[in-house]
């Protein structure tokens, strides 16, 4: 445990070193000048994907919100919470990024905990991965439905009415994208072919 902490403060002080040292560090500059991303991810809280990590991105490269098994609500305007809502607003019509990933993953526990259908007992993850609980297609393997769950992301993305006005005007691009964590490699949605293919 102490080992881990260590290796996050060094990680910290690396960090310090290439983007925040010197008056024309990364971060002096994104700090003067605000961010600018044109690529806003939704990503899982997995541990494992780390949207920034995988792309080797730099700070202000990409605008991300991360969920539970990289949910986008439908569009729902009343007076809940609303966190992903709030940050797809605040990406699309604000930062007005162009590209819109949404970044599934294989062994995603969030799906596992849809597919297993409140066998654990929990407070909110029942509730809040019901979101894309589809009749439709009949698969108990999580790593298919998180595929699938991509799609039914995407469907929601689409009763947001800004986000189908950008779409229509061809201002905003919405990638489905997985990750399979064992081979460290993404797979693209086709809508041509109707299946994922590997991110060249």
């Amino acid at each position: 445990m102490k080992k881990r902490f260590k290796k996050m403060l060094q990680g910290y002080q690396a960090f310090r070193e290439k983007y925040a040292q010197g008056d024309q560090s990364v971060m002096q500059y994104l700090s003067n000048y605000g961010q600018k991303p044109e690529v806003m991810v939704v990503a899982c809280c997995d541990s494992r994907v780390d949207p920034a990590l995988i792309l080797q991105c730099d700070p202000g490269d990409l605008f991300v919100v991360r969920n539970v098994a990289n949910i986008v609500p439908p569009f729902e305007k009343d007076e809940a919470h609303h966190g992903t809502s709030a940050a797809l607003e605040f990406g699309i019509c604000f930062l007005n990024v162009k590209h819109l990933i949404l970044l599934g993953h294989s062994q995603c526990g969030g799906i596992q905990a849809l597919l297993n259908d409140g066998k654990v007992p929990n407070d909110f993850i029942s509730n809040w991965v019901s979101l894309i609980k589809s009749n439709q297609e009949n698969t108990s393997d999580s790593d298919d439905y998180a595929k699938l769950a991509l799609k039914l992301s995407r469907q929601n993305c689409l009763t947001f009415p800004w986000i189908r006005e950008k779409m229509m005007k061809e201002e905003l691009e919405i990638h489905l994208w997985y990750f399979d964590i064992k081979a460290g490699q993404i797979f693209t949605y086709s809508d041509t072919e109707k299946t994922y293919q590997a991110l060249v």
